[in-house]
């Protein structure tokens, strides 16, 4: 933040009170000090949020709006672990399906209660909703 102070860069800065507002808020709201995983949660919500609205302002015709929802998008990725690949993306699920002992569409809610912990903030949860749902057969 100092850094973006210094360099005078308006839009650097803005996201990054946007995300330290976001942070704050909810620490407030639960009384509590957030962990990194928690600071990782807000930091994805923050993201999903920004791509929704991208989405929604390239759909209007709104192209200066949806560039700096990217801006926006580009800064907070910076605070996110690396990526996971999709081979590592498949062998988590994979691990996951036989630690759960899933045998059906009917255990996905407890193959995803063991992944969303591993994969938060590294990998699209939608993404691997879907993988596991293509994997037990729904």
């Amino acid at each position: 933040m100092k850094a973006a102070l210094r360099a005078k860069d308006a839009r650097r800065l803005s996201a990054l009170r946007l995300l330290l507002a976001a942070i704050q808020q909810r620490e407030v709201d639960e009384r509590t000090t957030l962990d990194d995983p928690q600071v990782l949660a807000v930091v994805d919500k923050l993201l999903k949020q920004r791509r929704d609205a991208a989405a929604q302002f390239e759909s209007a015709g709104r192209n200066d709006l949806a560039e700096g929802e990217k801006f926006e998008i580009g800064v907070l990725q910076a605070y996110l672990p690396p990526a996971l690949s999709a081979a590592e993306i498949a062998e988590a699920v994979d691990r996951a399906i036989r630690s759960a002992g899933a045998a059906g569409p009917k255990d996905m809610g407890k193959v995803m209660a063991v992944l969303k912990p591993q994969l938060a903030g590294r990998a699209d949860l939608a993404q691997v909703s879907a993988q596991v749902k293509s994997r037990l057969g729904n």
